[in-house]
């Protein structure tokens, strides 16, 4: 089979794989659906990846038919034929976190698929442990799934992990991949949303998707202008970080009012506040790591229940052979979210 590998210092390679065999607790999907994350562009852009054993299949947000599995898998697991999610982590499998579904923080034998140390999603096959598979609901097609196994996952474990409610206002800075499916999330919830991004076309495309109002951080301070969207000027009640961007960080932190949650989605690098804004004026400062197993169905389930478009977070569709132009265009930010389809 063939499979996208990242190399590091904006390399990717289109290499060829054996297809993959389950073990006895293993499934194999055949891929039909998989996102590209702006996680994928943290890999693209860090020191080469020289040595073979660093070298991974890129893709985590895998979505797909199970093609074959091991003789030790529970029909209830998966059956051959079934439409399934991919939980994209495994650990060991018997700490509290595991045992609860957030397999992601596991202190002992984290694995990541897509990431530093498992084979992802972007091949035609990918083989992963029968655990990891979520059956996806009558109704969610393949792009949806695809969408819901990190990018808007992720934006529903955030919603979630502030509690948003129907007279909040949120502030939503980013609007990449998980900040417009944040936004698409939080108007569905009932919030008033503010959205922020540099590019205009992503602000656009955050008003298409419901956003009450929106701030380009180039064109206007977004703390004031936050403020003077809200109740007496006090700022919004929550907001949510998605773009990793250190002044966006601090910014998402100052804008919200007394007693409100500012909570940091995006990954990697640093933060920098003064503790003044979080005691003397009562703030929560929160983070959020994606989703559990438990969450993923939930929110697969409540996005079919509600009737959400999820695939309109998707801009531009590739076929496998087209990874180099696929990741030139994400990284020069030319394109929203981009997904490989397959036949």
């Amino acid at each position: 089979m063939k499979g996208v590998v990242i190399l590091g210092q904006g390399e990717l390679e289109i290499r060829e794989f054996p297809d993959p065999e389950p073990g006895p607790d293993e499934i194999v999907i055949t891929m039909k659906a998989s996102g590209m994350c702006g996680t994928d562009l943290h890999h693209l852009r860090e020191p080469c990846r020289r040595t073979e054993d660093k070298i991974f299949i890129e893709g985590h947000e895998p979505c797909g038919v199970v093609s074959a599995v091991g003789e030790a898998v529970h029909p209830q697991e998966a059956s051959v034929g079934d439409r399934v999610m991919i939980h994209h982590y495994d650990g060991c499998r018997v700490c509290q976190y595991c045992r609860s579904g957030w397999t992601q923080l596991c202190p002992n034998a984290k694995v990541i698929y897509g990431g530093p140390n498992g084979h992802g999603a972007h091949a035609q096959f990918m083989k992963v442990p029968a655990h990891t598979a979520i059956q996806m609901p009558d109704g969610l097609s393949f792009k949806a799934g695809a969408a819901i196994s990190c990018g808007a996952g992720t934006a529903y474990g955030a919603v979630k992990r502030v509690d948003l409610c129907g007279d909040d206002t949120v502030a939503i800075f980013g609007q990449g991949p998980v900040g417009l499916a944040a936004t698409i999330l939080a108007k569905e919830f009932g919030a008033r949303v503010i959205a922020l991004d540099i590019g205009e076309e992503r602000l656009q495309m955050a008003k298409n998707f419901g956003a009450d109002f929106t701030v380009n951080p180039l064109k206007e301070d977004p703390v004031e202008a936050i403020r003077a969207l809200t109740i007496r000027g006090e700022g919004a009640t929550k907001s949510l970080e998605c773009s990793s961007n250190p002044d966006a960080r601090r910014q998402a932190i100052q804008c919200v009012k007394r007693w409100g949650t500012a909570c940091m989605v995006g990954a990697y690098g640093d933060i920098s506040f003064s503790t003044q804004e979080i005691i003397q004026l009562q703030k929560t400062v929160l983070g959020s790591l994606t989703f559990s197993k438990n969450m993923m169905d939930d929110c697969a389930q409540w996005v079919v229940q509600r009737g959400i478009d999820l695939e309109k977070l998707f801009t531009h569709e590739f076929r496998l052979d087209q990874a180099h132009e696929a990741y030139e265009l994400f990284d020069q930010q030319k394109i929203g979210k981009g997904v490989f389809v397959f036949d």
